[in-house]
C-alpha cells in the first residue's frame, strides 16, 4: 500500500501542472484563480527559474507582477516566432501549449526548453492546484472519499483524482483532471517520482540524461517510450544482463495506463504517429483510447509509417502484458471482470505477460459456460483476441521459444497473421523440421487466448484466404458463428474449397483439436459431460497430467457405449462429438492422440502416404505391424467408424450418389449401428458407384478382416458365441469360419439346439455373403494365390468375384497350394450356392422368375433344372453350364449327388478313390464309374436317378463330361470342329464322335465314345439325337413303356425288328446306325468280365434270341446226364466203407 501511495505522490506534482489549461479551454468558474497561478507562479525555496551555467536566462526570470508573460523571455522569442501565431503571446498557457505540441522536426532552442520545464515544474509544485481542485471538484471529492482523506498541500489531492478520474462524473472536474494529466505526460520529469525510481534504468538502457544541469529534452516521451521497449524487450529474452527493477517496471505500466485514455498523453506515440493519425484516423476523437484502436486498425496498412508502426506495437505490447493500459477494454470489462471473478489476486497466479491472456481466458470460459457478459465487453475482447493473432510479436513466449523457428521458416511473413500461421504450419509438421516443445505450448496459448474457434474473423489470414468459401459454401451461417469454421470442416476437399483456405483451416485446426474447450459448440454441450465422467477442471485451467486430446477422448469413449455398458454421454453432447470425429476423419493430424501415438509407424510405414485421408488407411492397412500404443488407438477408431462410418467423411462424401440412391433412409437415422455400411456393400456394384467409394468400402472390409471387433453388427450379434464358441480367436475371418462350422455340424448332424445363437447365425450368412464377393477378404486363400494372381489373372480387377472366378478357369495351371483352396472354396460354394457370388449376380433375375420357392442351398439345382427354358437369361445359362462342368469334375462338388450316392461310390469306385487325394478333382473318374455302373443297372434307386439326369445333360453338352473332354479335346478339334463352335449345346459334338468312331486314333477318347454308346443302349433319353428322332415313335409305340433301364430302347428295337410297325424314318435310320455301332464297340471293346457279359446281353437287340439258345444248350445238357448216367468211374461199396 505504501508503494501504492508513493506512486500517487509522484503522479501529484505533475498533474497540476496542467491545470491551467482550463481556462483556455472554458472553465470560466474558476478563470480568476488559474490565471493567477498561470501569471504569478511561485518560487518555492531552493529553486532557481534558470541555472547559473546558462547564459541569458537568468535575466528572463518570471517577475511576481501579474504581467509576466512567457513570450516576453528572451530564451524563447525566437522559437515563439517561429512557431506560434501572436494572438497567443498573451496568453502563458497557450504559449505554452503551442511550444509544446510542436511538430517534430521543430527543435526548440536548448535555453527556452529548459526555462519552459522549469516553468512547469513550478506550477506543479504550487499548493495552489489544490485549491482549485477543492473548488472545482467539490461534489466528487464527497463521493470519492479516499481523494477526500488525502493530506492536503503535498499535491496527493490532484494525483488522487487522476487515479479516480473514470469514476468522476461531474463534468468540470472531468475537465480539469483530463488536462492536468495531459501537463504530466507532456515531460516525465514532472512525474516527480517517476525519475527517481527509474533513475538508474534510464542511464542502465541509455534512454536520456537526468543530470541537472545537462541538456534537457523538451519531448520526454521518447525516454518514457524507450523504457517501454525496453520492458517489453526484457519478457521476450530467456537471460536478461539489465533487468529492470520492479519499482521502475510498475512505474512504466502505470504511464502506460494513465496514458490509455488519449493518445496525447503518449508523447512518444503521438508524435510517431501524427500524420499516420491524420491519414487513417482524422474523424475519430480523441479520449477513450478511440484514436489507439483506429491506428491499431490500420497498423498492418501499406501507408502506414514503420515508426508509428513500431511505436503502436511496443503499445500493443504492454496492453498483452498488462490489460489496464488498455482504456477501453479495462472499462468495458470492469463489471464482467468483478461479476465474473476474474479478479488476479483471486485465481491461479499469472506472469506478468499473460494478464491479458487471463483476462481473455477467464472471459471467454463464461461465455463458453453460457453466463452473461456485456456485449461492449465481448466487442473489446473481439478486437485483442483479433489483435493477438495479427501480430505474433505480441506474444512474449512465441518471440521467446520461437526465435529459431521464425528465423528459419517464417523470415519476412509477419504481417496480418502470416508468421503465426507459418508457425503453425511448422507446428503441425508439414515441413520437414519439427518444432520444440516450448514454442509449440507457446502457440498453443496463443491460441487458446484468442479463441479464434468462437469466431473466424479473429485470424484475419484464414478469414481472408476463406472469404470466398465462405460466402458460396456457409452463407446461410450468420457472420461471426462458431459454426462457420465446422462448415469449412465440411467443404474440406470438397470443390467449394480453395487450397490456401484449405491450408490456413488445416493449420488452425491442429491447434483447435488439441483442446476440447477450443470448440465452443462442443464445449457448450459437453462441459457437463466431461465433468461427470472425465473429471475435468475448469475451462482456464490445465493439467500435466491429462495430455493433448485426453478428454475428448474420454468423450467419444463414452459416445457409443449403450446402455448396458454404463454411463452414456447425453444425446446433444454424442451429436457434437460425432460432428467432431466427422471433421478429424480428414486428416489424421487432427487426431493428437493419434498422431502422438502413432509417430513413430507414420514415418516408418507411410511415409510416402501423403494424399487426403491416406495416412490413416495406411496404419489399418498395417495394423499388425504397429507399435502396441499406436495399434490400440488406431483399433479403437476403427472400430468407432464400425459403428457410425460416417466418421470417415472422405468416404462417405465419395459415396453420396450411392447413399443418395439407395441407402438414404439408412443415412438419414441419427443412430448408425453399422447398417450405412452394410448397405454399401450390398450395392456396391450398382450403376451409381463411382471408384472412389468402391474402393474405400472394399478397403474398410479389408480392415474389418483382421479383427471381428471392426464390424459392428457382427460383434454385436456374436460376442457371446465367439467368447463360448471361439475363444482365443480375434481374426473376423477365423471367427465366421469356427461359427460357419459349428453351424453347419450342428446342421448335418441335425442337433436339437444349436449352439449358434439365431441372430448371430443371420449375420453370419451376412458376412459370409460378403466375403464371396473379393477374394481379398479371405486372407487364407488370397495370400495361397497372390502368385497366381499375378501370373494367370494380372489384367483382372478385384471386387465383384472376377479374380476368384479367373482362377476357378485356370485350375489346371495353378500351384497345388492355390488349387487346394480354390477346390475347398468349390466345395462351400456347391454346398450352399448363396455364397456363389458370381451366380447370384449373374442369375439373380432368373432366380427371382424360376425358384423364389426354392431353399438357398438348392437354388444351383433348381437353375439347373430350368436352364433350357426359353425364358432363361443368356448370360445366366452360361454361368449355370460353368457350374455344371465344375460340379461333373468330382463327385464331391455335387452334393445331391454325394448323398444320393453315399453307398454306391464306395461299393462301385473304391479303387478311384484309393488314388484320389482329399484337395484336388478327381476329373469326373468317379462320375464315370458311377455311368458304367448305371449302364450295367446296378446302382440303387437315387444314385441312379442323379446319374441319369448327369447322363442327359452330358448328352447334350460334351464340355460336362470330364473325362471326354480331357481324352477327346484333340480329336473334336480334328473331326468335329465345326460341331465345337456352334456351341448348341444339342448332343451334336457327340454325335460326330460316333460317326467318325472309326476314325478316332486315339485309345483314349475312342474308348470314352463306347462308353457313351453302352450308356445310350441303358436310356435312350442319354441318346439325344435318337431320341429326337423317336419322339413320335416312342410316343406311339412305347408310351406304356417306364423309361429307364433300357426298356424303351428295348420296345424300339422290337418295333424295328417287327414288320408290322412302320417307324418314322429318321428314326428308323438313326435306329439302325446305332445298330451297327453297338455291334462294332462289342467287337472293339469286348466284354471284361461276366457281368459285362450279361450286361452285354441283357441290352442286345437279339437278348430274346441269346436267352432261348441258353436255355436250350442247358436243358440238352441235362438230359445228356440224365440219359448217360455219370461219367465218372463207379466205386464199390467195400471201397466207400473203408
Amino acid at each position: 500500500m505504501a508503494t501504492y501511495r508513493r506512486a500517487q505522490r509522484l503522479l501529484l506534482l505533475t498533474l497540476v501542472s496542467f491545470c491551467i489549461f482550463c481556462d483556455v479551454r472554458g472553465f470560466k468558474t474558476q478563470h480568476n484563480a488559474m490565471a493567477s497561478v498561470a501569471q504569478d507562479p511561485p518560487n518555492p525555496p531552493g529553486m532557481k527559474v534558470a541555472p547559473k551555467d546558462v547564459p541569458g536566462v537568468a535575466a528572463s526570470q518570471p517577475r511576481r507582477t501579474t504581467g509576466w508573460k512567457l513570450a516576453e523571455e528572451e530564451a524563447c522569442r525566437e522559437d515563439l516566432s517561429r512557431l506560434c501565431p501572436k494572438h497567443t503571446w498573451t496568453n502563458n498557457l497557450a504559449v505554452l501549449e503551442c511550444l509544446q505540441d510542436r511538430k517534430e522536426e521543430m527543435e526548440l532552442a536548448a535555453n527556452c526548453n529548459h526555462l519552459l520545464w522549469n516553468y512547469k515544474l513550478n506550477l506543479t509544485m504550487d499548493p495552489k492546484f489544490e485549491s482549485v481542485a477543492t473548488e472545482v471538484c467539490r461534489s466528487t471529492l464527497s463521493e470519492i472519499k479516499e481523494c477526500n482523506e488525502e493530506e492536503r498541500g503535498k499535491g496527493f489531492l490532484v494525483s488522487c483524482l487522476v487515479d479516480h478520474r473514470s469514476n468522476i462524473t461531474e463534468y468540470q472536474c472531468n475537465q480539469y483532471i483530463t488536462k492536468m494529466t495531459s501537463i504530466i505526460f507532456s515531460d516525465y520529469r514532472l512525474i516527480c517520482g517517476f525519475m527517481d525510481k527509474c533513475k538508474e534504468d534510464i542511464n542502465s538502457m541509455h534512454c536520456g540524461n537526468v543530470n541537472v544541469g545537462q541538456k534537457d529534452v523538451h519531448s520526454q516521451g521518447k525516454v518514457i517510450g524507450c523504457l517501454e521497449k525496453a520492458l517489453v524487450r526484457e519478457a521476450e529474452q530467456e537471460v536478461q544482463s539489465n533487468p529492470i527493477k520492479e519499482d521502475c517496471k510498475k512505474a512504466i505500466m502505470r504511464v502506460a495506463e494513465l496514458s490509455s485514455d488519449d493518445f496525447h498523453l503518449d508523447r512518444y506515440l503521438y508524435f510517431s504517429c501524427r500524420e499516420d493519425r491524420e491519414r487513417f484516423c482524422e474523424n475519430t476523437q480523441a479520449g477513450e483510447g478511440k484514436v489507439y484502436k483506429c491506428l491499431f486498425n490500420h497498423k498492418f496498412e501499406e501507408a502506414m509509417s514503420e515508426k508509428c508502426r513500431d511505436a503502436l506495437t511496443t503499445r500493443q505490447k504492454l496492453i498483452a502484458q498488462d490489460y489496464r493500459v488498455s482504456y477501453s477494454l479495462a472499462k468495458a470489462c470492469k463489471a464482467d471482470l468483478r461479476k465474473q471473478h476474474c479478479n488476479l489476486e483471486n485465481n491461479l497466479p499469472r506472469a506478468r505477460e499473460a494478464r491479458l491472456s487471463y483476462l481473455l481466458l477467464c472471459l471467454e470460459s463464461a461465455v463458453h459456460r453460457g453466463r452473461m457478459v456485456s456485449g461492449e465487453c465481448q466487442g473489446e475482447m473481439l478486437d485483442y483476441r483479433r489483435m493477438l493473432m495479427e501480430d505474433f510479436s505480441l506474444s512474449p513466449e512465441i518471440v521467446l521459444h520461437c526465435r529459431g523457428e521464425i528465423e528459419t521458416h517464417c523470415s519476412g511473413l509477419h504481417r496480418k497473421g502470416r508468421t503465426l500461421h507459418c508457425l503453425m504450419k511448422v507446428g503441425r509438421g508439414d515441413r520437414s523440421a519439427t518444432v520444440e516443445s516450448l514454442c509449440q505450448n507457446a502457440l498453443q496459448n496463443l491460441i487458446q487466448s484468442a479463441d479464434p474457434g468462437a469466431d473466424y474473423r479473429i485470424d484475419r489470414a484464414l478469414n481472408e484466404a476463406c472469404e470466398s468459401v465462405i460466402q458460396t459454401a456457409c452463407k446461410h451461417i450468420r457472420s461471426g458463428d462458431p459454426m462457420i469454421l465446422s462448415c469449412l470442416m465440411e467443404h474440406l476437399y470438397t470443390e467449394k474449397m480453395v487450397g490456401d483456405c484449405e491450408h490456413r483451416l488445416l493449420e488452425l485446426q491442429y491447434f483447435i483439436s488439441r483442446d476440447w474447450k477450443l470448440d465452443p459448440i462442443l464445449y457448450m454441450k459437453c462441459e457437463g459431460d466431461a465433468a461427470r465422467l472425465c473429471h475435468t477442471r475448469g475451462w482456464n485451467e490445465t493439467s500435466e497430467l491429462m495430455p493433448p486430446g485426453a478428454v475428448f477422448s474420454c468423450l467419444y469413449r463414452h459416445a457409443y457405449r449403450t446402455e448396458e455398458q454404463g454411463r452414456r454421454l447425453s444425446r446433444d453432447c454424442k451429436v457434437e462429438v460425432q460432428r467432431i470425429l466427422h471433421q478429424r476423419a480428414l486428416d489424421v493430424k487432427l487426431d493428437p492422440e493419434l498422431q502422438r501415438r502413432c509417430m513413430t509407424d507414420l514415418g516408418k510405414w507411410c511415409s510416402e502416404k501423403t494424399d487426403t485421408g491416406q495416412e490413416l488407411e495406411c496404419l489399418q492397412d498395417h495394423l499388425e505391424d504397429l507399435m502396441p500404443a499406436c495399434k490400440e488407438v488406431v483399433g479403437n477408431l476403427t472400430e468407432l467408424e464400425s459403428e457410425d462410418i460416417q466418421i470417415d467423411a472422405l468416404l462417405i462424401r465419395a459415396c453420396d450418389p450411392i447413399i443418395q440412391a439407395h441407402c438414404h433412409d439408412v443415412a438419414d437415422n441419427q443412430v448408425d449401428t453399422g447398417d450405412l455400411m452394410e448397405c454399401l456393400v450390398q450395392n456396391k456394384h450398382q450403376k451409381e458407384m463411382n471408384e472412389k467409394c468402391a474402393v474405400g468400402v472394399t478397403h474398410f472390409q479389408l480392415v474389418q478382416m483382421k479383427d471381428f471387433h471392426f464390424s459392428y453388427k457382427f460383434k454385436m450379434a456374436c460376442k457371446e458365441d465367439v467368447l463360448k464358441l471361439c475363444p482365443n480367436i480375434k481374426k473376423k475371418v477365423d471367427v465366421v469360419i469356427c461359427l460357419s462350422t459349428t453351424v453347419r455340424n450342428d446342421t448335418l448332424q441335425e442337433a436339437k439346439e444349436q449352439r449358434v445363437a439365431l441372430k448371430c447365425r443371420k449375420q453370419l450368412r451376412v458376412e459370409e455373403l460378403e466375403m464371396s464377393e473379393d477374394i481379398r477378404l479371405e486372407p487364407e486363400l488370397y495370400d495361397s494365390c497372390k502368385n497366381d494372381i499375378s501370373h494367370l489373372c494380372s489384367s483382372v480387377a478385384f471386387g465383384n468375384a472376377q479374380m476368384i472366378e479367373c482362377l476357378k478357369e485356370n485350375k489346371k495351371q495353378l500351384t497345388p497350394r492355390c488349387h487346394q483352396r480354390v477346390f475347398r472354396l468349390q466345395e462351400v460354394e456347391m454346398s450352399d450356392p448363396e455364397l456363389d457370388y458370381q451366380l447370384m449376380r449373374v442369375c439373380k433375375q432368373m432366380i427371382k422368375r424360376f425358384c423364389t420357392e426354392a431353399d438357398a442351398r438348392n437354388v444351383l439345382q433348381c437353375l439347373k433344372q430350368n436352364k433350357n427354358s426359353e425364358l432363361m437369361d443368356p448370360k445366366c445359362k452360361q454361368m449355370i453350364t460353368k457350374r455344371q462342368i465344375t460340379q461333373n469334375t468330382d463327385y464331391r462338388l455335387n452334393p445331391v449327388l454325394r448323398k444320393a450316392c453315399r453307398a454306391d461310390i464306395p461299393k462301385f469306385c473304391q479303387p478311384v478313390l484309393n488314388k484320389a487325394s482329399d484337395d484336388t478333382e478327381l476329373e469326373g473318374r468317379v462320375i464315370s464309374c458311377l455311368k458304367l455302373k448305371y449302364a450295367d443297372q446296378r446302382l440303387s434307386p437315387d444314385c441312379e436317378d442323379q446319374i441319369r439326369v448327369i447322363l442327359q445333360e452330358s448328352a447334350l453338352d460334351y464340355r460336362l463330361d470330364p473325362q471326354l473332354q480331357m481324352h477327346c479335346t484333340d480329336e473334336i478339334s480334328r473331326l468335329c470342329a465345326e460341331e465345337a463352335a456352334a456351341q448348341e449345346q444339342t448332343g451334336q459334338v457327340e454325335e460326330c464322335l460316333k460317326v467318325n468312331l472309326l476314325k478316332i486314333k486315339q485309345d483314349a477318347c475312342k474308348k470314352e465314345v463306347l462308353n457313351i454308346l453302352k450308356e445310350s443302349k441303358a436310356d435312350i433319353f442319354v441318346d439325344p439325337v435318337l431320341h429326337t428322332a423317336c419322339a413320335l415313335d416312342l410316343k406311339h409305340h412305347c408310351a406304356a413303356i417306364t423309361p429307364g433301364r433300357g426298356r424303351q430302347m428295348s420296345c424300339l428295337m422290337e418295333a424295328l425288328q417287327d414288320k408290322r410297325v412302320r417307324l418314322q424314318p429318321e428314326c428308323k435310320k438313326r435306329l439302325q446306325d446305332r445298330i451297327d455301332m453297338w455291334s462294332y464297340a462289342a467287337k472293339v471293346a469286348p466284354a471284361e468280365g461276366f457281368s459285362d457279359l450279361a450286361v452285354q446281353v441283357m441290352t442286345s437287340p437279339s437278348k430274346n434270341y441269346i436267352l432261348f439258345m441258353i436255355a436250350v444248350s442247358v436243358c440238352v445238357l441235362f438230359l445228356v446226364g440224365l440219359l448217360c448216367g455219370r461219367i465218372t468211374k463207379r466205386v464199390t461199396r467195400e471201397l466207400k466203407d473203408r
